[in-house]
């Protein structure tokens, strides 16, 4: 029994002392509760974006009767050219449009977020319904038709699917390469060696930019064949080669953060685990896994600081929603500036060796 309570104590004082142990089993669950109980803890009834495509007699009455009601799930943007009103859809600017032909009501919708696509078919099929139900005694008046996508009908789930997990791919492959280059290095001593070197070190940096950019165009291509393999059907047309610079921009960004990492952390345990810190939340944050459309809007203006928003929005644009080049330039932008500011951080913090 003593051997047992010895053992027993030895085994949590190595757990105490092991930090990434500790990390890994509270503080990286704590991270996750916090992050759900704030995205999600005090979520409601999401509320809808729609726009009314000229007039649509049927959506007017409704709110009429029940405005303050219906204010509470409901915004509603007047459009009359019909064309704008579908853009602004399929850009995700709006989450419907609704037009009313005669007695039959349609309702447009995007792909790119098929929750918020089923809440608008479903608000303005109970609109229709209680329609229908105030003239009650006669065949219904109204009709509500087959929902219309906005996007070409042959879309799948995996054309918003693919940019979100290969924004993840990308970001944490650049961040852990980087960070753990310069730290090994460092702490091995070939840094000292380099710089002593008749190298220039401008080209030892190069030479790990340009590996990491060729890695990751590997990545993209491997992720683009695979997520157009028969039983995912992604459909490539149109501009999807401009996720090639976003891609590139992307990398640089992570590369220049991952450096930035490399150069604080003292061990590759530590850069492992600053990384992770970083990572997980920012794949939530950037809209990797789902839309943060119902989280509350401090959470969301806070996402436009997180650089895997850019890559993930500058990627889906171009392979998803089907918009032109010119979509993807902001966000090219924004992830050169964060690979310029980041880069002069990482220099600034930068040694050769841990004297």
């Amino acid at each position: 029994m003593s051997g047992f309570k010895s053992l027993s104590w030895a085994m949590y004082l190595g757990f105490r002392r092991d930090g990434r142990a500790m990390f890994f089993s509270l503080l990286f669950p704590l991270m996750f509760l916090v992050l759900f109980g704030t995205l999600f803890g005090h979520a409601t009834t999401a509320k809808v974006k729609v726009i009314e495509i000229g007039s649509v007699p049927v959506l007017d009455q409704a709110v009429r009767q029940g405005g303050a009601d219906l204010a509470k799930v409901l915004t509603i943007t007047r459009y009359a050219d019909r064309s704008a009103a579908l853009a602004k859809v399929g850009k995700g600017d709006q989450d419907g449009a609704v037009e009313q032909l005669g007695d039959t009501v349609t309702v447009h919708y995007s792909a790119a977020d098929r929750v918020k696509a089923g809440t608008v078919q479903s608000i303005v099929g109970s609109i229709v319904e209680s329609a229908n139900v105030a003239t009650s005694g006669r065949p219904p008046t109204f009709t509500l038709a087959a929902p219309v996508q906005v996007e070409d009908s042959s879309l799948k789930a995996i054309q918003f699917i693919t940019p979100g997990m290969l924004g993840w791919a990308l970001s944490s492959a650049a961040m852990f390469g980087a960070a753990q280059t310069l730290v090994s290095w460092r702490t091995k001593g070939i840094l000292r060696r380099l710089r002593l070197s008749p190298v220039p070190i401008r080209n030892v940096f190069a030479a790990r930019v340009t590996v990491s950019l060729g890695v990751a165009l590997v990545q993209t291509a491997v992720f683009l064949f695979v997520a157009q393999l028969p039983m995912f059907g992604l459909k490539l047309s149109g501009s999807w080669w401009m996720s090639i610079p976003v891609v590139l921009a992307g990398v640089m960004a992570f590369l220049s953060i991952g450096m930035v990492i490399g150069a604080w952390a003292k061990t590759q345990d530590s850069a492992q685990t600053v990384i992770q810190m970083v990572i997980f939340p920012m794949v939530f944050l950037g809209g990797s896994f789902f839309p943060l459309d119902n989280a509350p809007q401090w959470l969301q203006t806070v996402s436009y600081l997180v650089p895997l928003r850019y890559l993930n929005e500058g990627m889906l644009n171009v392979m998803g929603r089907g918009l032109g080049p010119a979509s993807a330039l902001p966000q090219i932008g924004v992830l050169l500036a964060i690979t310029l500011v980041a880069s002069l951080v990482g220099i600034r913090l930068f040694r050769w060796d841990d004297s």
